[in-house]
């Protein structure tokens, strides 16, 4: 059956009557708007009631209008509760207002938005977290979730904090401790992190201070005459010379020596001759001459003591020398000193027999080896330095008296400990903290103890085990992301409860 429409009709009637076109073709614009407009409304009212299309009606346009999966709207007659503000602000209105900008408040009727019955945070928290949609894990199980700002609060659902920002999932593997930091890795190679391993060595801290070749004052001889005399001949020694024990110096008369010497042939087998004799520092090889020739020499002659070096040369011939003045002085170079004076804050680390390493500085290239002899029990009060004696065997001679010298004391551990650079150790004053590297950008930092340092090294000697990895270079960065984190740990732990007598105070009378 074809459709007859009203412009089919006016067509036919302007065959039949030409002379009404322009009355048909009125009648056409004026029907065909309320045709459509009305079929559209009829639609609507069709979907809104759940009544079936024809079959022939285009899908896409059937779903538009009867709007299945949409949400049934508030009756357009419902009274108006109150109006909102159109930007969702926190702004109502019992009567229609406006914005400062011109725009109208929305009105909310009955059943649309509406809720003045006071729910617990519970509820509220539970409905948001029932919009939130978990991303699939692949792969990995989901352990639980944790709080994406860091606090210590976790959740086995996915859920929202307070301010609306979704828990981060923590996968099998990830889990971690409290005081475990994470870097991703870009983060850790951009801020430039080193690590280096935890081993055992000899830590050494050499106590590096100056000092002084001096003479051993065991071994200085002076020549010198216990009455007086006079210097009768001199041999051809002088000062720098090297001589030998028993090797002559010096020839002098003493009378004193003489009437000595006259009593003791008087008086063979006299002892009280032969030890006055011993008193004015006659040898016995010249008193046995004596009691041999039996006669008394004019001039006595005086031998070197021991062998070494002749320092200081005062005799003269013909010169009269009084009792004690020196005439020759011998020193033993064979083993010499080195004064060092070593600062009081480094005194506690110096021990007696510790190596000692001397260098002299007009002998470049060349070391001497030594140890600690002794540590002078004084403080210098001006320098508040302590002097140490090192004993250093010279045997070619090339040490000389007063000679500066570089020494360095070895002092620490002989035997191997754990030891870290010095820059992997975070010292705060009061406690030494270490990031140690686990892996995978997680980073623990530790409170150790430490012991000596030297060479670029600390010993630890708890907190660290060796083959463990420390960062040694942009610690301080992670250092701060972890204070960062136990600081929101300690804001979200539980206040103490008040004390029983503050909330007496508080409750009214």
């Amino acid at each position: 059956m074809d459709q007859t429409t009203p412009i089919h009709l006016a067509r036919r009637r302007d065959r039949a009557h030409p002379g009404g076109q322009a009355k048909a073709w009125v009648a056409a614009l004026v029907l065909l708007p309320l045709a459509v407009g009305g079929g559209a409304l009829a639609g609507l009212k069709a979907g809104e009631a759940g009544w079936p299309l024809p079959a022939w009606f285009p899908a896409s346009v059937s779903g538009l209008l009867v709007g299945r999966d949409a949400k049934p709207a508030a009756a357009a007659d419902a009274p108006v509760l109150y109006y909102r503000d159109p930007d969702g602000k926190a702004a109502y209105a019992l009567a229609p207002a406006r914005t400062p900008d011109g725009r109208a408040y929305l009105p909310v009727h009955v059943g649309e938005d509406v809720d003045f019955e006071p729910r617990p945070a519970a509820a509220k928290e539970t409905e948001a977290n029932a919009t939130y949609a978990a991303p699939p894990a692949v792969g990995r199980k989901i352990l639980y979730y944790r709080n994406p700002m860091g606090l210590p609060d976790t959740s086995p659902v996915p859920r929202k904090d307070s301010m609306g920002m979704d828990y981060l999932p923590v996968y099998e593997g990830e889990a971690e401790d409290g005081n475990t930091v994470k870097i991703s890795p870009g983060k850790v190679q951009r801020t430039g992190v080193r690590t280096e391993r935890a081993e055992r060595r000899v830590v050494s801290r050499p106590v590096r201070v100056p000092g002084t070749v001096t003479l051993d004052e065991r071994r200085v001889t002076v020549v010198a005459t216990r009455s007086d005399a006079y210097v009768d001949h001199v041999e051809n020694v002088t000062t720098g010379d090297r001589v030998r024990k028993g090797q002559p110096l010096v020839h002098v008369y003493s009378p004193e020596i003489n009437a000595a010497a006259a009593q003791l042939i008087a008086n063979p087998g006299f002892d009280g001759a032969r030890r006055r004799l011993q008193n004015l520092n006659v040898s016995d090889e010249v008193i046995n001459e004596m009691e041999r020739t039996r006669k008394v020499p004019m001039a006595i002659t005086w031998s070197a003591p021991r062998d070494g070096l002749v320092l200081q040369r005062t005799a003269i011939e013909g010169m009269k020398a009084a009792a004690g003045d020196t005439l020759f002085r011998i020193a033993d170079i064979s083993v010499m000193w080195v004064l060092a004076d070593v600062p009081e804050y480094d005194l506690g680390n110096v021990k007696v027999g510790q190596p000692v390493s001397v260098r002299v500085r007009s002998l470049p290239g060349r070391s001497f080896t030594g140890k600690v002899e002794l540590i002078y029990p004084q403080v210098n009060t001006q320098t508040r330095t302590t002097r140490v004696r090192i004993e250093l065997p010279n045997p070619d001679g090339v040490l000389l008296p007063d000679m500066y010298a570089d020494v360095d004391i070895g002092t620490g551990a002989t035997k191997p400990v754990v030891a870290i650079p010095n820059d992997a150790v975070i010292d705060t004053g009061a406690r030494q903290v270490v990031l140690v590297d686990k892996g995978e950008g997680r980073f623990e930092p530790r409170e150790v103890k430490v012991g000596a340092r030297g060479e670029g090294y600390t010993e630890i000697r708890e907190g660290v085990q060796a083959g463990e990895q420390v960062v040694t270079a942009a610690n301080f960065l992670i250092d701060a992301e972890s204070n960062l984190k136990a600081a929101l740990q300690s804001m979200a732990a539980p206040k103490p409860p008040a004390e029983p007598r503050a909330q007496a105070e508080e409750k009214p009378e």
